[in-house]
């Protein structure tokens, strides 16, 4: 299995830029598609963005596309979501999960075996 744990989160005014990660240790971190959720109070838990266990693939839903942007270092072990142009309604707890099926990044929680704690942005107005 696989531990993720992420970092990162933080305040920072609409507009503003943030960069929150997601440590993996365990089993090989390659093996794995990641994909990074969040989830508001109240609210369910939404895609935000993935990328694939190669790096090479990535896919974000319309609310973050051109905002957000994936990349991963698995020599690192490491997945980062680069958050630009931050709006209130970006503030969330964000999570990142693995999951160990590698046809697809998956845009649905169900599926990804592996969740991290999460770590909170809140985007000021």
């Amino acid at each position: 299995q696989v531990q993720l744990v992420e970092s990162g989160g933080g305040l920072v005014q609409a507009g503003g830029s943030l960069r929150v990660s997601c440590a993996a240790s365990g089993r090989a971190f390659s093996d794995y598609n990641i994909g990074w959720f969040r989830q508001a109070p109240g609210k369910e838990r939404e895609f935000v963005g993935g990328v694939n266990w190669s790096g090479y693939t990535t896919s974000y839903p319309d609310s973050v596309k051109g905002r957000f942007t994936i990349s991963r270092d698995n020599a690192k072990n490491m997945v980062y979501l680069q958050m630009n142009s931050l709006k209130p309604e970006d503030t969330a707890v964000y999570y990142c999960g693995a999951d160990p099926q590698r046809r697809g990044v998956k845009w649905v929680p169900l599926g990804y075996e592996f969740w991290g704690q999460g770590t909170e942005v809140t985007v000021s107005s």
